[in-house]
C-alpha cells in the first residue's frame, strides 16, 4: 500500500513537471510589435532581438564546440557517436536559422525606428 502511494505521488509530479514550462519568455512580443509606434518602441525592439540572435550564437558555437568532440573522439561514443553527431549538426543548423531570423527582425526594427525618428 505504501509503495502504491508513492508511486502514485512521483507519477502526479512527473505530469506537472511535464506541464510546467522551461523557460518562458519574458515578454509577450506580440503585444509590443503591435503597439511599437515610436522610435524607442522600435528600438527597444531591434535590441531585444540582437540580444536574442547572440544568445542563439553562442548555442551555435557550444554545439560546434560538441560536434568537434564527437567527431574527433567518436570511438568514445561507440554506436551512438552518428546519432550525437547528426543532433548537434541539426541543432546548429536551427540554431544559425534563429540568429538569422533575429538579426533580419532587428534590422527591420532599426529601419522603422529610423522612419519614425
Amino acid at each position: 500500500m505504501k509503495t502504491s502511494k508513492i508511486f502514485a505521488v512521483l507519477a502526479i509530479l512527473g505530469l506537472l513537471a511535464a506541464c510546467a514550462q522551461p523557460n518562458p519568455h519574458p515578454m509577450d512580443m506580440t503585444q509590443l510589435v503591435q503597439n511599437a509606434k515610436t522610435h524607442d518602441d522600435h528600438e527597444a525592439l531591434a535590441k531585444h532581438y540582437e540580444d536574442t540572435a547572440k544568445e542563439m550564437q553562442a548555442k551555435v558555437d557550444e554545439h560546434k564546440k560538441l560536434l568537434a568532440q564527437y567527431e574527433a573522439k567518436s570511438y568514445l561514443y561507440g554506436r551512438q557517436a552518428q546519432a550525437f553527431k547528426n543532433h548537434c549538426q541539426y541543432l546548429i543548423s536551427t540554431y544559425q536559422q534563429a540568429v538569422t531570423a533575429n538579426i533580419d527582425m532587428a534590422e527591420a526594427h532599426r529601419q522603422m525606428a529610423a522612419e519614425t525618428k
